[in-house]
């Protein structure tokens, strides 16, 4: 609480956790947009962010809901999706003319190999400029969801209890973890389709 007639309250949003000021502004001085990428346990949201007085202005948004359509029906949260939906981020962005930005991962801690940095990942490959270090993004086998695949045959083969335990969501809906990779590519594909 109060420390002595000088002590000034922290923004209520520093206060809540939500918004680091000085981080914001460091941003805000480059004049470029931001590459604003969220993260739920359910779904990625990426959104191309301009800064006004009046507040600020998404200029684009790709949620990772929307991969549905495009046949994506696995997680919307895992690193795949990550990669597919800041792809489809990039090409929005390129479509309105945007082509470099700054990234802008909130709160979230910088982990190289991250789902944000997925996200980051898929808005470059889509041909769009962010100032990044190659280290923190994740591999190839990651971003395809090999990983998750091979996983999932090996406990087919050792541990077919906990094979549909832990992939009972997918099982379910009847679709095969094994075939991740096949359907991430057929699902870029789809995405590079909508460039024309």
């Amino acid at each position: 609480m109060a420390r002595g007639p000088r002590y000034r309250v922290k923004f209520r949003r520093r206060r809540e956790g939500k918004t680091d000021y000085y981080a914001r502004y460091r941003m805000l001085l480059g004049g470029r947009p931001r590459l604003v990428v969220r993260k739920s346990n359910r779904h990625i949201r990426v959104h191309v962010v301009e800064a006004r007085p009046e507040g600020d202005h998404t200029l684009v948004m790709a949620f990772s809901k929307e991969l549905e359509k495009l046949g994506w029906l696995y997680s919307r949260s895992n690193t795949p999706a990550a990669y597919l939906t800041g792809f489809l981020a990039g090409i929005r962005a390129k479509k309105k003319g945007i082509t470099e930005a700054i990234l802008d991962i909130g709160l979230y801690r910088s982990v190289p190999g991250a789902r944000v940095y997925a996200a980051l990942k898929g808005f470059i490959d889509a041909g769009c400029s962010v100032p990044h270090s190659p280290e923190i993004l994740p591999s190839d086998e990651r971003i395809r969801g090999e990983d998750i695949a091979s996983y999932a045959k090996y406990l087919k083969e050792n541990n077919p209890e906990k094979y549909q335990r832990v992939f009972s969501g997918y099982l379910k809906l009847g679709l095969l973890p094994e075939e991740i990779p096949k359907v991430f590519e057929e699902t870029l594909e789809k995405v590079r389709k909508l460039e024309g």
